[in-house]
This record gives C-alpha cells, sequence and structure tokens, in this order.
C-alpha cells in the first residue's frame, strides 16, 4: 500500500465528508475514482446489499453515478441503475422496493460542484453517526490500495421510478380538482425540470407557467438555491405579472421548496411547517391519534410550537440536519416535520422529505379555502417578525463566537441552551411582550459558516436583537445607540463621525420602503432590494430611485 496515495486519499476524503452527505468539486475533489472507491466501500456496509443509484442534471453526474454504480457492482451489489432523477423520486425508490439508494447531486451548491446523498433501505438516512464515516474509511483504503478487489454476485440492470413516483405523490396528497389554479414554477434548470411536468399532466385543475425548465447542470439563469432572495426575483416577477396564485421555487434536487404568495412575497418556511402540521394532526387525530408528534428543528418559528400544541400534536425539537430529524421522526414515530430551510418530512413518505409533497400541501389548502388568496391563507401561521437566516464567513474559532454572543444576550436576560450551536431566548411571560425575542446561532454542517436566526414579537425588537448579535458575530463594538462599528482603534472623534453618519443613514432607511408594496428595503445591497416582494432598485450618486 502507497504511504502517498494513502495520506492523499485520507485528505480529500476528510474534506468532501460531511455530516450528512458527501460534497466536493467535481473531477477535482470528487472524481470518477474516488465515487467508484465511495460505491464499493457502501456496497461492504450493507454486506452487498441492492442499491438504486441515480443522478441529478449536473454535468459531471452521469460520469459519477456510473463510477459509483461500478465500485458496487464489483463489491457484490445488485445495482439498479434509475438515472435522472430527483432526490426526492431517490427516496420514493428506496421506500417502494426496500433497496438502498445514492442519488448524485449537490443541491443547491454551484455548478463546479457536486456530491453523493446516501440512505439504507426504506430511505432510511445514513450519517455520521451510522455508516458514513465507516463508508469514507472503506473508500480510503480502496483508494490508498488503488484497486477495488472484486466479490462474485454482483450486477448492474436499469429501473424507471418516475411513474411509481407520481403515483405516489397523487396519492398521499390528492388534489380535488375544485379550484383552477395559476402556478409559476421556477425549476431553476434543474430537476424540477424533469418532475413538474410529470406530475402536472395528472393534473388539469392546474395552469403552469414554466420557468427554467430546460435541464442544464450550468445553471444559466440563476443558481439552483431558492434561500438566496436574489435567485427568487424571476419567480416573484412572473407571479405578479401573470396573476398567479402562487409561485414555486425548488432547489438543485428538487427536495426543497420555497413559495411566494399572490403578491410575490416569500412565505416563510416556518408558516408553511405549521400549516401542513395543523392539517396532519387533524387527520391523525380523526384516526384515533391522542397527541400526534410533530417535528421541528432548533430554528423553527415559535410559531410552529404553538399551532401544533394548539392543535392538539406534542411538538418535539431537534437539532438541525435532514438525516438527525428523519431518526428522530422514526424513534418517535412523528407524522411530520419541518425545517427552516424548506424541508419537509411527512411520516407516510418513509419519514424522507419531498419538496413535491410540500408543494401540494399549500395546492390543496388553497383548493379547500374558495376564493381566499394565499396571503390570507397563511397570515395568522407567521404572527412574529423574523430575520431570516444570516450568514458569516469568520476567521476565528466558531467556539469564541458563539461563546460572544451567548454573553451579549444572557447579560440582556436570556436564558441559554446548548442543542444546535447557542439559542438565546429573552420570551417568557415575565418579559414585556414588545421585549420578546429569541435568536440562534450555530455553525453550519455543510460549509465555513456561522448562521444567524432572530424572531421577536415585533419588527422594530427583532431588528435592534439582529444587528446587536450580528455585531457579536463580525466581533464589532456597540454604540450607545445599539448600532456598531469595528473595535480596531479609532480615534474618538472618528467613532463619533461614524456614529452621527450611521445614524443618519439609519434615519433613512427606517423612513425608505418600496414604493410597489411598501415593504422594507435593504439598503446594504446592490442594487436595493425588497424584503417583502423582492423588487430591486437602483441608486444615482448616493441617492435611491425608488421608481416602480
Amino acid at each position: 500500500m502507497n504511504a502517498e496515495r494513502e495520506r492523499s486519499a485520507a485528505a480529500i476524503l476528510d474534506k468532501i465528508v460531511g455530516s450528512y452527505d458527501i460534497r466536493g468539486v467535481a473531477y477535482e475533489t470528487l472524481t470518477p475514482e474516488v465515487a467508484g472507491a465511495l460505491g464499493a466501500a457502501f456496497a461492504d456496509y450493507l454486506d452487498a446489499g441492492d442499491i438504486i443509484v441515480a443522478h441529478d442534471m449536473r454535468i459531471s453526474s452521469p460520469d459519477l453515478a456510473d463510477a459509483f454504480a461500478r465500485g458496487a457492482v464489483r463489491r457484490g451489489s445488485t445495482v439498479a441503475y434509475a438515472g435522472l432523477s430527483s432526490t426526492d423520486q431517490l427516496y420514493c425508490a428506496s421506500g417502494l422496493f426496500a433497496a438502498a439508494g445514492a442519488q448524485i447531486t449537490a443541491s443547491h451548491n454551484p455548478a463546479c460542484d457536486n456530491g453523493i446523498k446516501m440512505c439504507f433501505a426504506h430511505a432510511k438516512p445514513v450519517g455520521r453517526a451510522n455508516g458514513l464515516l465507516d463508508v469514507r474509511d472503506g473508500a480510503r483504503a480502496y483508494l490508498a490500495k488503488g484497486s477495488i478487489p472484486v466479490r462474485e454476485g454482483g450486477r448492474l440492470e436499469s429501473l424507471d421510478t418516475l411513474e411509481d413516483y407520481i403515483a405516489t405523490m397523487l396519492r398521499l396528497v390528492p388534489l380535488e380538482g375544485t379550484r383552477r389554479l395559476k402556478v409559476v414554477v421556477d425549476a431553476a434548470n434543474a430537476m424540477a425540470g424533469h418532475t413538474v411536468p410529470a406530475l402536472a399532466s395528472h393534473l388539469p385543475s392546474l395552469e403552469i407557467v414554466p420557468l427554467f425548465f430546460d435541464l442544464d447542470g450550468t445553471f444559466p439563469n440563476h443558481e439552483a438555491n431558492p434561500l438566496e432572495p436574489k435567485n427568487l426575483r424571476d419567480l416573484q416577477a412572473a407571479v405578479r405579472e401573470s396573476g398567479a396564485d402562487l409561485g414555486l421555487a425548488f432547489d438543485g434536487d428538487a427536495d426543497r421548496c420555497i413559495v411566494v404568495n399572490e403578491r410575490g412575497e416569500i412565505v416563510p418556511p416556518s408558516a408553511l411547517t405549521a400549516m401542513i402540521a395543523e392539517g396532519e394532526i387533524a387527520r391523525a387525530r380523526s384516526d384515533a391519534h391522542s397527541r400526534p408528534v410533530v417535528i421541528g428543528n432548533a430554528v423553527s418559528s415559535r410559531a410552529v410550537r404553538e399551532i401544533v400544541e394548539a392543535a392538539g400534536g406534542e411538538y418535539v425539537r431537534t437539532k438541525v440536519g435532514h438525516s438527525i430529524i428523519k431518526q428522530v421522526m422514526a424513534e418517535r414515530e412523528a407524522i411530520f416535520g419541518g425545517e427552516h430551510s424548506a424541508h419537509y418530512y411527512f411520516r407516510d413518505f418513509f419519514f424522507a422529505d419531498s419538496g413535491m409533497l410540500a408543494a401540494l400541501h399549500v395546492l390543496r389548502a388553497l383548493e379547500r379555502a374558495g376564493e381566499v388568496p394565499l396571503s390570507a391563507l397563511l397570515e395568522r401561521y407567521a404572527p412574529y417578525a423574523v430575520s431570516g437566516e444570516i450568514n458569516s464567513r469568520v476567521a476565528e474559532p466558531v467556539t469564541d463566537v458563539l461563546e460572544r454572543v451567548a454573553t451579549l444576550c444572557v447579560e440582556r436576560g436570556a436564558r441559554r441552551d446548548d442543542l444546535d450551536g447557542v439559542t438565546l431566548t429573552h420570551w417568557d411571560d415575565s418579559h414585556d411582550p414588545s421585549e420578546r425575542w429569541w435568536l440562534s446561532v450555530r455553525a453550519s454542517g455543510t460549509e465555513p459558516l456561522v448562521r444567524l436566526n432572530v424572531e421577536a414579537a415585533n419588527e422594530a425588537t427583532m431588528e435592534r436583537m439582529r444587528d446587536l448579535a450580528l455585531a457579536a458575530v463580525q466581533n464589532e463594538r456597540g454604540l450607545p445607540d445599539g448600532r456598531t462599528t469595528r473595535d480596531s482603534g479609532k480615534e474618538e472623534a472618528q467613532v463619533a463621525s461614524e456614529k452621527k453618519s450611521q445614524s443618519e443613514e439609519s434615519w433613512v432607511a427606517n423612513l425608505l420602503r418600496c414604493p410597489a408594496c411598501h415593504g422594507k428595503l435593504d439598503l446594504r445591497v446592490e442594487p436595493i432590494s425588497c424584503t417583502a416582494c423582492g423588487r430591486t432598485y437602483t441608486r444615482e450618486g448616493d441617492v435611491p430611485m425608488l421608481i416602480v
């Protein structure tokens, strides 16, 4: 065994194997050779069990899927090659055929990346706690050796999973066709362009307005990451211009779905979690489930717990991460789970996540609401002011960042818990209702980022705590009025001058509103963007040109 090859293999695999899946740069860190070794190691872990292998539309995906499949075949597995597939389509096949699965995808990552999501039979998750590290170590040994020995019995066959997937979707959430709905769908040139047309052909009550349905792994229009507001601008504009009832945006492998309402406003994923949970609880209670369990992660809105408990359900809070939520759902036999990142998990879908099922739940709720628009239907599920997830790159240990934020908040009377990163809660009955807030700060499990989420009873409190916490994350010094400046040894006069300038900017920022929808404007980005409807505005000099 070559020592240099072993060191190289270890370095590559340590870099690309994450908490829940594998992500790397295609043909650089995630090569066909590496994919083949991972396929062989997964087959070994399964003791040559059956594996369904599928892939998304990325340019590198067919090569990597072929290599993974052939590596597994060399180690004795029967591999059913399913070709183009969304990730929830692969989960569906894994559940229906009781076989392990491997989806070649990098989800919402840039076009140069790729990755592998693996699951056991019945779509049970694979993560660091239950097999992913063993697969990594097995692949390392094969790469160090430079070959994969043949184990007898392996074979490769083909499998078409799309028809079964569509039938499963329609069985789990059947639409009644009582209301004709116009729906704009932004597929981002990714896998929703494969699954949505197949589903819509069975739903004559839907009028689909397609955006970017051509499969193109270079993402020529925008990245397939609907959590990034700039990637929703085309969808928001199309919804308003076409008079659609709603818009749907899927990520690269279509296991996540973001919804915008008829006004083009982004619907918080926690609001959808609360709405779907309420309906699923009612259905479960009608089937004699006395207190159905619903799962939410540590950064889901406080409203989710309130809605679940008011509906007669039990709310269970978990760490962020799909493998964690799937495991807890199975252990507690939860009927539903939702994450702030727009992952939605369903007991009847093998405890797996599906953006398509979530979208169908929204469509069915709109059907049953008569002529009520989506904005009105969802209003009571999003009663609080939220910051959205704010990501920061930091140059110091993440633990130092978390402790700094925690100290800041505890000094202000917050209660701390460390379930996932640090959550600080200032929302007890003893607190003034206008001063109730909570925030979460944690390290990303997939990227070198610190993630901040803030929620409060009102907008002003949320903005104040957001700015204070973000300043602590970025190691800035607080000013007396709550704003911040970098602690870089500036002269007092310079700080005072900057404080005056910042005060003036804040006054202007609080005064200005989007002339189209009166939403708040984000003056920190270029072009200026409305946080509600997504419209953008330019500047001439330093003057915002707020013209519709």
